[in-house]
């Protein structure tokens, strides 16, 4: 055999081997896959009949929820403040879950899905449909149990209902106002300056530079919109996206937390948005979790996001 055909072998061999990696490293299991199905059945009837004793066994003390129109809730007591707040104002006629993908990331588990719910405003009587998409992020322990570290959400319509789903009395934190990790190690140091570059695409409306922080793979879970899966449903979804922006003065996207997996980096970020539209003008926080994948040729790139607002 010819050296140069010999090489050629090898590379697809190993381009092979490496795919097939990726792949084991990113499917749960049976049994992690059987847990999750019981979990979402547990939460489904804890929606429904306001049972936090069937989820509360699964958070972590230092759970983080992520709500659609609410700061971000830190730890186990004021994640149960929040379920308890939100029984207290609805009444849940329908909840159900839906997973679209489970994904063993090494040390965390994320499963990211799609839940309907009809629920009735007790203080006025009226019942509304509601439909959004949620991602869970479970930390591995060393008993290979799973322990449940965050929970986000959004919608994907708005609705006159949306400042109900605000609790001002459940403790919880603006966390684009906290502070934001240091740039004292080389993936802060990266993000961070991926994160000027985004603020500088989304102020400029440069959508063909802003589809490039994407993997061709992405799953971008956008509030008030679908599911956008694939890079090129991203770039349609972006160009939409800036012909209607307002004019942002000032744009700060920071972090609070960045969970480093190797090939994977899971990012807690969130943003301030002083912004301009005709004659109204206003300042935004908003929150999202951006994970991002390590590609075969170095660069670092956004695999999975899921964002809403404050």
């Amino acid at each position: 055999m010819k050296p140069i055909i010999y090489l050629y072998l090898l590379a697809i061999l190993c381009l092979n081997a490496n795919t097939l990696l990726a792949q084991s490293l990113n499917q749960t299991d049976e049994k992690t896959t059987a847990f999750l199905k019981q979990f979402r059945s547990d939460y489904n009837k804890h929606m429904l009949n306001n049972k936090q004793e069937l989820i509360t066994v699964y958070y972590a003390d230092e759970i983080r929820l992520m709500p659609a129109f609410q700061k971000t809730i830190m730890s186990k007591g004021n994640a149960l403040v929040y379920h308890k707040a939100f029984s207290a104002r609805f009444d849940i006629n329908e909840y159900e879950r839906e997973a679209i993908e489970t994904l063993d990331l090494g040390a965390r588990v994320v499963e990211t899905g799609l839940f309907t719910m009809k629920l009735k405003l007790r203080s006025s009587g009226k019942e509304y449909e509601v439909n959004g998409k949620y991602q869970d992020i479970w930390k591995k322990l060393e008993n290979n149990k799973l322990s449940l570290i965050t929970q986000a959400w959004n919608h994907n319509d708005r609705t006159e209902i949306d400042e109900h789903f605000r609790f001002v009395e459940v403790p919880a934190v603006q966390t684009a106002f906290q502070t934001h990790v240091p740039v004292n190690s080389n993936i802060s140091f990266e993000l961070a300056a991926l994160n000027k570059l985004l603020e500088v695409c989304i102020i400029q409306g440069d959508n063909k530079v802003w589809s490039q922080f994407y993997t061709d793979d992405v799953i971008l879970i956008a509030n008030f919109n679908p599911i956008q899966q694939g890079r090129k449903a991203v770039e349609k979804y972006l160009e939409e996206e800036v012909n209607g922006m307002p004019v942002f003065e000032k744009l700060d996207i920071r972090n609070d937390e960045i969970d480093y997996l190797g090939a994977y980096v899971i990012e807690y970020a969130s943003h301030v948005a002083n912004w301009r539209y005709g004659e109204s003008s206003g300042v935004n926080t908003g929150k999202n979790i951006r994970i991002w994948r390590r590609e075969p040729d170095g660069s670092l790139k956004m695999f999975r996001q899921i964002g809403s607002y404050d």
